[in-house]
């Protein structure tokens, strides 16, 4: 249960009480914060939280430019040959949760799955203005506490990863930028989770999602973690960088975070820099889906370097590669769309 303080501070918050906070970075924003996108009106509902934490099968989801709009996701499953189940997408901390987003993944038989960065516009690494100590103080409350009530608004599971990549040095909610330290992260994530159960958005599905080892500069995930109780899946990003196996950049993470959880891993970003080892190290990516107990599926990082990528990503760029996606797609039994609706085949 959150203590008293919490929940009069919500309610002071919810009345538009005490000062406003600059929740942009662009200059001061009102109490209530801003304004969210309606939802198209008809919505079928769908199923609990529970329903989606543990898939009958495996999650396919891709990450496109434009998602979640329909062009890009029908591109991705022509080229798959598969409809994904999963739509990433991402925001930043100057922007409203977007119902009409969240309602278009679901209309095209996808669970939404938002990655939203406490940063503004600028990709500088270093932004105080939005320092992991602010956060868990309490400046950005307002933002938060209507983000959440929006999210609420949807009646619909909406995926939640928070602050992704943390143990790596190229965000600003890394401990070691923008005047974070050690055991900010934790303090940050817990009181946002804390924020939305005292609003009672608690059809979230909270995801935590640390950058592969590689890289990292040897940075212990154990002191990342907000603990069980505040995370549904792990997530891990990887990608291949030239390596002939998914197993060799992924598995040193999953038996690191083995020893301190068990909850169901999603890979929320891979792909594989193009060049001879693509084709292969894609098809060791589905046979390493298989092989591996707890990982319930991935999302496919599907940009170009136009996009976003630090690489063309893209496996459809490649015959050989995009062959093997389909005959990988075609080895896993894919999970399902556990919600009663229409959803594409």
């Amino acid at each position: 249960m959150l203590a008293l303080g919490l929940v009069l501070t919500l309610a002071a918050c919810s009345s538009g009480a005490g000062d406003a906070h600059d929740i942009t970075g662009h200059g001061s924003a009102s109490a209530s914060g801003p304004t969210a996108k309606p939802s198209p009106s008809g919505r079928t509902a769908t199923l609990s939280k529970a329903a989606y934490l543990l898939p009958h099968g495996s999650y396919f989801g891709v990450a496109t430019f434009h998602a979640p709009a329909r062009a890009t996701t029908d591109a991705a499953a022509a080229a798959a040959g598969r409809h994904p189940r999963i739509l990433e997408y991402y925001q930043g901390w100057d922007e409203p949760f977007s119902a009409e987003d969240a309602e278009l993944s679901y209309e095209q038989g996808a669970l939404p799955l938002v990655t939203w960065e406490p940063q503004g516009r600028s990709r500088a690494a270093d932004q105080p203005q939005y320092s992991l100590k602010k956060i868990a103080s309490g400046a950005f409350d307002a933002y938060i506490i209507t983000f959440a009530r929006q999210v609420k608004a949807t009646g619909q599971p909406v995926v939640l990863r928070f602050a992704h990549e943390m143990n790596g040095d190229w965000y600003p909610w890394s401990e070691q930028h923008s005047g974070n330290s050690p055991g900010d992260y934790v303090r940050a994530w817990r009181h946002v989770h804390d924020l939305f159960q005292a609003v009672g958005s608690t059809q979230v599905i909270w995801v935590w999602s640390p950058n592969v080892l590689r890289g990292t500069k040897n940075v212990a995930l154990e002191p990342l973690y907000p603990g069980d109780q505040y995370v549904d899946w792990i997530g891990i990003d990887g990608y291949g960088f030239g390596e002939k196996t998914a197993g060799e950049v992924l598995q040193p993470t999953v038996d690191t975070v083995r020893r301190f959880s068990r909850k169901p891993i999603l890979l929320t970003e891979t792909g594989s820099a193009p060049g001879p080892q693509q084709a292969g190290w894609t098809a060791d990516l589905f046979r390493w889906i298989k092989s591996t107990p707890n990982v319930i599926g991935f999302v496919w990082f599907q940009h170009s370097q136009d996009e976003g990528g630090q690489y063309d990503y893209r496996f459809d760029i490649d015959p050989r590669t995009r062959a093997a996606f389909r005959q990988g797609l075609e080895s896993l039994a894919l999970s399902p769309w556990p919600v009663t609706r229409q959803a594409p085949q």
